[in-house]
């Protein structure tokens, strides 16, 4: 039997009863293991009690999630409090993920709230208002939907001429799931946009940082990916990426 990548997914802290608990959604780990065709690892938010470069080495690519918690904005170098909740030690734990992975040059991938990690880590910003600003769409669904509804929210995105998504779905346009109350302030140099929503807003964003590739999404391919051709090609992306195809 021919060993499969070993994807790493970061793990948020989320109470469980009365604990705290490392934990990914199963559909992360799920969508990633059925269409990158890959293995995969938990790897635990826990900074004071390992480092990211103790297990990158031993890993194919990375996926950073999304998950409820904002990145605390003094991470962008904002003085406001910001809305949370916040997860300080997978921010810490994020920020050494993706400075060793693309030393190690590792693929590197994000979805959500790993999207806009990457853009902070590199240098970016965030903007805290996508679904309460009048220049802008909504980019969230009403807050008294139920979870399904949340995640039936949706918008067209433009994909970039010349861009991977463009050439990977070979179409100008996507109808995606829209789930955020952030998004890209000020995009980190270096990073490429993919996509654009109708307001603007970059949705997706590439790069080779170091000769390995990294793909970002703010929107969710892992929601419901059997039903949908277009979210398992984000996830065939990543398997492609993991064999050093991309």
């Amino acid at each position: 039997m021919t060993a499969r990548p070993v994807l790493g997914i970061i793990a948020c802290n989320r109470t469980v009863g009365v604990e705290t608990a490392q934990a990914v959604m199963n559909r992360y780990a799920m969508a990633a293991m059925q269409y990158a065709d890959c293995a995969a690892l938990i790897i635990p938010s826990l900074p004071d009690y390992m480092r990211a470069q103790e297990v990158v080495g031993r890993l194919d690519g990375v996926l950073l999630t999304g998950t409820p918690s904002n990145v605390e904005p003094a991470r962008y170098g904002d003085a406001a409090a910001g809305e949370g909740p916040f997860d300080p030690d997978r921010d810490r734990m994020m920020i050494e993920l993706i400075e060793a992975v693309i030393a190690a040059q590792r693929p590197l991938f994000g979805i959500c709230r790993g999207f806009q990690e990457i853009n902070v880590a590199l240098g970016g910003t965030l903007r805290r208002d996508t679904s309460a600003s009048t220049q802008l769409l909504r980019h969230h669904a009403p807050d008294e939907v139920d979870f399904d509804a949340m995640f039936d929210h949706r918008h067209p995105v433009e994909l970039v001429a010349g861009g991977l998504l463009a050439a990977a779905y070979d179409a100008p346009t996507l109808e995606v799931n829209s789930v955020h109350y952030q998004g890209i302030g000020a995009l980190a140099d270096g990073l490429t946009v993919e996509a654009r929503a109708p307001d603007g807003l970059v949705e997706a964003y590439s790069a080779r940082p170091n000769g390995a590739p990294l793909l970002a999404v703010q929107w969710h391919p892992e929601w419901a990916t059997d039903d949908s051709a277009e979210s398992q090609t984000y996830f065939h992306l990543l398997g492609r990426a993991l064999r050093g195809e991309l």
